[in-house]
């Protein structure tokens, strides 16, 4: 299928959010459904395989089971999410000794077995959206001691929700990636808003105090000042008939009134 085509950095087989992401995949339910939801997690849309049977609900990849994909990229990579339930994969590849050999993955097997043409092997999964990298080229030198040549076919069961599953040359980094295979893509920049600043200054006085502090004192200075003119006025007639100057009483009585004025002035104010 992909054996005559360039093969260089990503190959994708499946996107959820194309117009069809099935093209060149067969599907098979019993007692299960294939859809494209939704995902408020990523808002996207996704693919979702769910079935009461995970031997029973998947899909296959590529349609006719006759053919073979012919992929020679060695790292095999899905984005998928943990949906709390069982959930296997299946890839079939061809080593250098021409010999089909399948890979079975799954989070409900506890221990490795390697069979002669069939390795399953269990995989932890963490909550939420999870990407898995499969180094195909790694585990068939491990498990049979023979080369990875390409794949062969792909075979996905329930229950997962599936973003994206692609083929690449080698693992990149985040950085690396393009936004469309990242997991949750780039975020969006946020417009810096503009935020005004008040010059450093003294705190103002509060304009509650501002009244009562300075409105009647300068209200009691107008009265003592009127007073002290007319205090002056009265001193100066005394003087004239020359008794109040020396007497100690009326200086004393002279010195008393303003302060009588003011307290006068600050009860009619408040």
């Amino acid at each position: 299928m992909y054996r005559a085509s360039y093969q260089k950095g990503f190959l994708t087989i499946l996107y959820s959010v194309g117009s069809s992401p099935l093209d060149n995949w067969s599907t098979f339910t019993k007692n299960g459904y294939i859809k494209r939801i939704y995902d408020e997690d990523i808002k996207s849309l996704v693919l979702e395989i769910m079935g009461s049977n995970v031997s029973t609900t998947f899909i296959h990849c590529p349609s006719d089971c006759k053919a073979e994909l012919g992929i020679k990229l060695p790292f095999l990579v899905l984005l998928i999410k943990n949906m709390h339930k069982y959930f296997c994969f299946e890839v079939k590849i061809q080593d250098d000794q021409r010999f089909m050999r399948r890979f079975r993955v799954s989070n409900f097997q506890s221990k490795t077995s390697v069979k002669p043409f069939c390795t399953a092997m269990p995989m932890g999964m963490s909550p939420g959206w999870n990407q898995i990298q499969f180094n195909l080229a790694d585990f068939t030198r491990r498990a049979y001691g023979s080369n990875y040549l390409e794949t062969v076919s792909l075979q996905v069961h329930a229950n997962v929700r599936i973003r994206r599953i692609y083929f690449t040359d080698k693992l990149y980094t985040e950085a690396e990636l393009p936004n469309d295979y990242k997991l949750l893509g780039k975020p969006k920049d946020l417009k810096k808003e503009k935020q005004f600043k008040a010059p450093p200054t003294a705190r103002p006085p509060s304009p509650l105090n501002t009244g009562r502090s300075e409105g009647p004192a300068k209200q009691v200075e107008m009265e003592t000042t009127a007073l002290e003119t007319e205090t002056e006025m009265d001193t100066g007639g005394m003087d004239v008939k020359g008794d109040a100057g020396p007497d100690g009483d009326s200086a004393a009585a002279t010195t008393e009134e303003p302060g009588g004025q003011t307290e006068a002035t600050e009860d009619a104010y408040y």
